[in-house]
């Protein structure tokens, strides 16, 4: 078994992003299960691009993939990516699309593939505050949770795609104090979500 788990480059003025960070610190395997970690670009046009490519290249049998949510005070396991791009806030190449789908021509949404409640569930077991989310936005997390899902279905594969957003890690939050938590922890969580994720 195979699980692609990915993290995004920082942007919005970080310098680092905690997605990134916790998914670089996750084991080589998880519960037997090989794990392959990719960085993504916070940008519309690379992460539409990019997770196909990934997708074919690796062939997994689960993908997890996670972004920064700054504000949120939880872990928070999306349960849906809908085919729209829109944001007042520029990607990281300057780009702010307005009503834009994510693919034309593809379904309105995309329920997660993974089973979302157990693995909230998991991670709340192991001592981490999660939840369920009802909206990823329609940022790049979005559009790349819309895009593996996209992918997934349309060659056919049996792939298990869910999406987890993270708080501002402590680091960020040194200097501005807002909702955080510890890396590790992050990490942790992370690691849970995908042991949550092998089976209903």
């Amino acid at each position: 078994m195979k699980v692609m788990v990915t993290g995004f480059e920082p942007f919005g003025g970080e310098s680092t992003n905690p997605s990134w960070e916790a998914v670089r610190g996750l084991p080589e395997e998880i519960g037997g299960a090989e794990v392959v970690k990719y960085k993504l670009p916070v940008t519309f046009k690379g992460v539409r691009e990019l997770i196909p490519k990934l997708i074919v290249k690796e062939r997994p049998d689960i993908i997890i993939l996670t972004g920064q949510a700054g504000g949120r005070v939880n872990i928070t396991v999306e349960r849906v990516a809908i085919n729209v791009m829109d944001s007042e806030n520029p990607d990281n190449e300057g780009y702010r699309p307005e009503d834009e789908p994510v693919f034309e021509g593809a379904p309105a949404a995309y329920f997660a593939t993974i089973p979302v409640k157990k693995v909230v569930s998991a991670i709340r077991n192991a001592g981490i505050p999660a939840s369920i989310s009802n909206t990823a936005g329609t940022y790049v997390c979005n559009a790349a949770m819309f895009t593996a899902l996209h992918t997934v279905e349309v060659a056919g594969m049996g792939t298990r795609v869910g999406f987890i957003h993270v708080p501002f890690s402590f680091e960020q939050a040194l200097h501005k104090p807002r909702p955080s938590m510890p890396l590790e922890v992050i990490r942790r969580a992370i690691e849970t979500a995908v042991r949550a994720s092998f089976s209903d």
